[in-house]
């Protein structure tokens, strides 16, 4: 496996990997790894003959109040797990590789970016669209993963990528759960053992979601008033959004109908936790999507 720091490096490797007509897959990573990462290699193995994993804490995409100094960061446990998975080439630049001078030109992300997440975290998708852009002009993917997880950060890079014609394949990959339900991220590290027992309820949730529409409700404010009865059940969470919204263009919608996203935010602590769940209602045939390219 490869470990290359700066832009040059990273070129120079996959210069002859191209050459030679080999498919070139890459996933972006913040690091800190867990097996929903390793999962999104093993399944860009499955489309590319190549795969290039990047780790890099973005500082674009923090916000004023957000501890970019304090995420957490691991540099020999990611190598290794990357290693154990068949990754070729990591790619782990500095602040000052990625960002030499102040940008002068930047992403502002319309619509798609002022509900969900975007509406908390001011900025924070022009952050990850300027990054993902410098990444793919960097590594010329053939195919890049992105995890369901992060539906917002998905669908925004997908239509990043069809604005701008990037000749990237995005694949989405389905959210990687504990036995519980909970979906993992390195932030599940912050929870306390109480708040850790209570987050299933998350899940919990978006099922109950699903199974109000399976039965065939299509109110999205009824859906989501049950969705935060029944979070509210659980003493530490703070219910930071519960929405529905469109699929094509993350707006709320008040009747539930076409490719529609169940989402959450919530706090347990000081980890702020988010899932989804993605449906697709035709009439009365509801078909959960669990990903999608």
């Amino acid at each position: 496996m490869l470990i290359t720091q700066t832009i040059q490096e990273v070129r120079a490797s996959l210069a002859p990997i191209r050459s030679a007509g080999k498919r070139i897959g890459f996933m972006p990573t913040l690091g800190y790894m867990h097996e929903g990462h390793l999962k999104n290699i093993d399944l860009a193995k499955q489309h590319a003959d190549f795969v290039v994993v990047s780790i890099f804490v973005n500082p674009m995409q923090f916000g004023p109040a957000e501890d970019f100094s304090g995420y957490p960061r691991n540099f020999e446990r990611d190598r290794r797990l990357c290693e154990s998975r068949g990754t070729d080439l990591i790619f782990a630049p500095s602040v000052s590789g990625m960002y030499a001078e102040p940008a002068l030109l930047t992403f502002d992300i319309a619509q798609m970016s002022d509900h969900l997440c975007g509406a908390r975290r001011p900025g924070h998708f022009n952050g990850v669209a300027q990054v993902v852009a410098k990444f793919f002009n960097i590594v010329q993917p053939d195919i890049a993963i992105f995890g369901q997880k992060d539906v917002q950060q998905l669908f925004i890079l997908k239509r990043m990528v069809a604005d701008l014609n990037f000749p990237t394949k995005i694949i989405a990959a389905p959210t990687v759960r504990e036995p519980d339900g909970l979906a993992m991220s390195s932030r599940n590290m912050y929870l306390t053992p109480e708040q850790r027992s209570q987050s299933s309820i998350l899940y919990q949730s978006l099922q109950l979601g699903k199974k109000r529409v399976l039965t065939g409700e299509r109110s999205a404010k009824k859906i989501i008033a049950d969705m935060t009865h029944l979070i509210q059940t659980a003493s530490e969470a703070r219910i930071d959004y519960v929405e529905i919204v469109r699929a094509s263009d993350l707006q709320p919608i008040e009747v539930i109908d076409g490719q529609a996203v169940i989402a959450l935010a919530v706090y347990f602590g000081k980890a702020r936790l988010i899932d989804n769940i993605i449906l697709e209602i035709k009439g009365d045939s509801v078909n959960e999507m669990n990903a999608f390219v």
